[in-house]
């Protein structure tokens, strides 16, 4: 097949204009051994850590396709764990940020990401109600949680005992035991969704966030302590109602349910409720890693920070209302101080917890974390819902502490959405402007190298010259700006509403201008005197004014400069003659307004872009449609041809920048990325990149590479997409027999899965073609009576080219070992049909003789017992094969275990004589301080002696 027409592909290049989105959560991360300098924000698909104190993006965590929802870095500092749109874990390293892990398992977004004390667990929630606990270090998942009917709004692991508590949309708090895996208790206190929860007090009470401005607070009691205390009370409530649902009252009337009363491992009461100042729900409730400063905020920008007493403070202030109390007993009469001192002293709540301060960001707090320095201040970092990152400081022990704003991340991206977008001439330079700054961007760097204040943009475009730039704003106005100072030179009123659209004239010496006033006005650039000095400036004067009957939506030149096509929001778009401003053509077709438009380089063509999803392309020289084609799901929000060709870009609502050949009328190409409605794109004068801005305050730049692309190819490819999305989402049992909700296996099919599966199979159909060969050589070789070569298989050969002596085992093994990935490994020997598992059993004793990879070979050798036992034992030629692998495995096990115990004996070893040298040296160097002070003394004596 011939190439008829090249295209060139475009692919993505970068996301910039973009400090933090809204979706996820903000966490401070350590790197380099400081923390509170660097935090963890998610971008769109990527994940961006900043270094506060510089202001600088310094290291970017790669996405790829999903929007990030959760960030949680790991205990030791060194992992992040981030969770995506489509219910994927990934884990990254944070000393080299590439991700190593990925856990499938959820069907939703990931909601919540908790890791456990030591960090060897990982319990992620999710929006299809699950909790899946993940093995970390073995790259697995160990059990799912079901039991909630909404989404997973927190979890929490416990430091001290093996159990979860989690909260939920369902307005539930459950208590898991994570030994049993089931849930023991249900906290059904709460009238509304509980949106957060966080452990204080060495774990002994319980505090809750709700969609009302109480947090509550909940004491906890552990079954053991009150078997302990000998006291009369809490044995009551342990022997309470055998075998009936124990329901316990709580404070306001609440009923709590415990699921199991006689194996009741603890018990929950309500102790109370703070009163929050605001009256909205609670959004983030957290508490720094020391556990005694708690903060929550809700919809608005106020961050409530409270500090929890130790017990030694509340003892202090006990003391104090005692001393109080005695007095007022005193003063006030003369009953028995007993009785008095009884009724006074109560401890309440608000002992306990106390109100610090309140931070007021600048603007609606989406996400907050915080971190307590040794020197006893607490930092707060916030991102904002207008794409800002803003860092407070605050003493809590002061008397009246005072938040401190330390620093702001601004410069990196805009307030509000970005709606116009400009490419200056030379390619390098790019404009954004939104609803209250202009930006300039070097496109190679992505730096932005210049702000200016603006009023709400709506279209611009560089001066020739690229000394200055034009803005269109909302209110009708044209502003005027220099570049190399950043100032406003001049605003113009050019018309009565809002100025939609500009086009620069092909002389360049002018421009046209369209707005809300139902008029076309003409515009030519002049100089003019400069009042505040001697040279001259740039300015704009208006020539000529079109007036016409329906709002101007969009205007442009033709290249010649002979015609303007306008676009009225009587879905029509008229095409006048500049010179005489006389009407030609009426474009008509749409049914909704025409947005966007652009007429070719050669001005033979117009393509014309509506809100009724459709793209129009006419020819201009007798105003007949040649095509209209279904381009967006959405509205057409943007078109524009790219530089001397018939190829056009059009960016829709729907999410997409698709491609599309005027002449043959064809789909080139798709470009996604954004994750929200794009608005604008611009293509550079050379047509190698095109930036694009989104609803999701994001810009991305994308470029044309010089690889061809090929329509059949493309569509081939499209097609495959679509079959591994289906494939990822069927939701058939994938074990034998079991029925639909009962899958509690942690991980989900998905087309990695199914192609790692497929691997497998292939790996073991060449060890059983290769067998067969050796066989047949042997054959061979017998009957001939000497050694005849044997052809090596080619993809052996591509794996290190194993000798013939060596080949029987070595082979196999070899083959296999190249299909593993840890974390999928599960969900692709599920995948795997049994006729397939009698060999990989063979295999396995084979190579765990070898002694190679013994963990890993257990773990799918007992997975597989697992999954297909009632196969295995009932099939007589597995008998044998079994009795082997039992007794390699016993004994290659035990072996394992043995170096691993002299290991860790040995490692002790050298700690205790790390130690003890450490001691050593402390003592030296304790004595060497002392001789120190002491010629210090003596000199000091022999001065004042000398004095006296």
């Amino acid at each position: 097949m011939g190439l008829t027409k090249q295209y060139l592909r475009y692919v993505a290049s970068a996301v910039f204009g973009l400090i933090g989105s809204q979706k996820g959560n903000i966490v401070f991360v350590t790197l380099r051994g400081e923390k509170g300098r660097y935090v963890a924000v998610p971008a769109c698909e990527h994940v961006f850590i900043w270094d506060l104190r510089k202001g600088e993006k310094i290291l970017i965590l790669q996405g790829l396709k999903q929007e990030v929802t959760c960030l949680c870095p790991s205990p030791d500092g060194l992992h992040l764990a981030v969770g995506y749109e489509d219910g994927s874990i990934r884990i990254f390293s944070l000393l080299s940020g590439e991700g190593n892990v990925t856990f499938n398992g959820h069907k939703a977004a990931v909601t919540t990401l908790k890791y456990d004390q030591l960090g060897g667990r990982l319990a992620s929630g999710s929006k299809d109600t699950d909790i899946i606990v993940w093995d970390v270090i073995n790259e697995s998942g160990l059990y799912r949680l079901k039991g909630h009917k909404d989404a997973i709004t927190q979890a929490l692991f416990l430091r001290e005992k093996n159990l979860l508590v989690t909260s939920g949309k369902d307005t539930m708090v459950k208590w898991w035991d994570l030994d049993t895996q089931h849930c023991f208790k249900t906290m059904v206190g709460h009238r509304t969704e509980v949106w957060g929860l966080v452990l204080v007090s060495e774990e002994k009470r319980l505090i809750t966030g709700a969609s009302d401005s109480e947090l509550r607070a909940w004491d906890i009691t552990y079954l053991q302590e009150i078997e302990d205390l000998e006291e009369p009370e809490p044995k009551k409530i342990k022997g309470s109602s055998p075998g009936i649902q124990a329901t316990l009252e709580a404070e306001d009337g609440t009923v709590e349910m415990d699921e199991a009363p006689v194996d009741r491992i603890l018990s929950c009461r309500k102790a109370g409720s703070i009163i929050r100042e605001g009256r909205d729900r609670v959004v983030n409730l957290a508490i720094d890693k020391t556990g005694r400063i708690l903060a929550c905020h809700g919809t608005d920008s106020v961050l409530e920070v409270f500090y929890i007493l130790s017990k030694e403070e509340i003892q202090k202030k006990m003391d104090k209302k005692m001393k109080k109390a005695r007095k007022k007993a005193k003063l006030n009469s003369c009953k028995g101080e007993e009785e008095d001192l009884e009724i006074n002293v109560e401890m309440t709540l608000k002992d306990e917890i106390q109100r610090v301060a309140n931070i007021k960001t600048s603007a609606k707090i989406k996400s907050f974390d915080l971190i307590h320095s040794p020197q006893g201040e607490l930092k707060a970092v916030f991102l904002l819902q207008n794409n800002l990152v803003e860092l407070y400081s605050l003493n809590p022990f002061l008397p009246t502490p005072q938040p401190v704003r330390t620093s702001r991340i601004t410069i990196g991206g805009h307030r509000s959405d970005v709606r116009t977008l400009s490419f200056s001439s030379d390619n390098i330079a790019v404009l954004s402007a939104a609803a209250d700054s202009i930006k300039i961007w070097n496109r190679s760097t992505l730096q932005c190298i210049r702000t200016m204040t603006c009023e709400y943009a709506l279209c611009s475009f560089f001066v020739p010259g690229d000394r200055q730039v034009v803005i269109g704003t909302k209110t009708g106005k044209l502003q005027l700006y220099d570049l190399a100072s950043g100032n406003l030179l001049e605003t113009i009123d050019a018309h009565d509403g809002a100025l939609w659209s500009m086009s620069l004239s092909p002389d360049q010496r002018g421009f046209v201008t369209g707005g809300a006033d139902k008029s076309v006005k003409f515009w030519d650039f002049e100089l003019v005197k400069d009042e505040n000095s001697t040279q001259k400036r740039l300015s704009v004067k208006h020539t000529r004014t079109l007036q016409l009957d329906e709002d101007v939506l969009c205007v442009s030149y033709s290249p010649n400069q002979k015609l303007l096509a306008v676009s009225l929001l009587d879905c029509t778009v008229k095409i006048f003659y500049v010179d005489t401003l006389k009407f030609f053509l009426s474009l008509y077709g749409h049914k909704l307004p025409v947005i966007c438009m652009d007429i070719s380089y050669d001005g033979a063509l117009i393509a014309t872009g509506s809100a009724d999803r459709n793209v129009k392309i006419w020819g201009l020289d007798f105003g007949d449609c040649h095509k209209s084609l279904f381009a967006h799901d959405d509205s057409v929000m943007y078109l524009q041809f790219v530089p001397k060709s018939h190829l056009f870009f059009t960016a829709g609502k729907d999410r997409k920048i698709k491609q599309w050949d005027a002449d043959k009328f064809e789909h080139v190409q798709t470009l996604e990325g954004h994750h929200q409605e794009i608005w604008c794109l611009a293509i550079s004068p050379s047509g190698d990149y095109i930036v694009s801005s989104s609803h999701d305050k994001s810009l991305r730049l994308w470029e044309r590479t010089r690889e061809p692309l090929i329509l059949e190819e493309e569509r081939e490819m499209q097609r495959e997409a679509e079959y591994e999305e289906s494939v990822s989402k069927e939701d058939q049992p994938a074990v034998p027999g079991e029925t639909e909700g009962d899958n509690y296996f942690t991980g989900k099919k998905t087309i990695e899965t199914v192609k790692a599966a497929e691997r497998i199979m292939e790996a073991i159909e060449l060890y059983r073609e290769e067998t067969a060969k050796m066989k047949e050589h042997k054959a061979i070789c017998k009957a001939a009576g000497k050694e005849v070569p044997l052809p090596i298989n080619p993809i052996l050969m591509a794996y290190g080219n194993i000798s013939v002596s060596r080949m029987s085992l070595l082979e196999k093994r070899d083959i296999f070992h190249i299909y593993f990935f840890f974390s999928e490994l599960e969900e692709s020997l599920l995948v795997l049909p049994f006729s397939y598992v009698p060999d990989i059993l063979k295999l396995f004793n084979e190579f765990i003789q070898l002694g190679s990879d013994v963990e890993l070979l257990c773990r799918c050798l007992f997975f597989l017992l697992r999954i297909h036992f009632g196969q295995i034992t009932s099939n007589q030629m597995l008998v044998p094969v079994i009795e082997k692998l039992k007794e390699t495995t016993i004994s290659k096990v035990s072996q394992v275990r043995d170096v691993i115990g002299f290991n860790m004996a040995g490692l002790d070893y050298l700690k205790r004589e790390c130690e003890a040298k450490s001691e050593v040296m402390f003592f030296a160097d304790a004595t060497s301080h002392l001789e120190e002070k002491k010629r210090k003394r003596k000199k000091r004596e022999k001065l004042i002696l000398t004095l006296t």
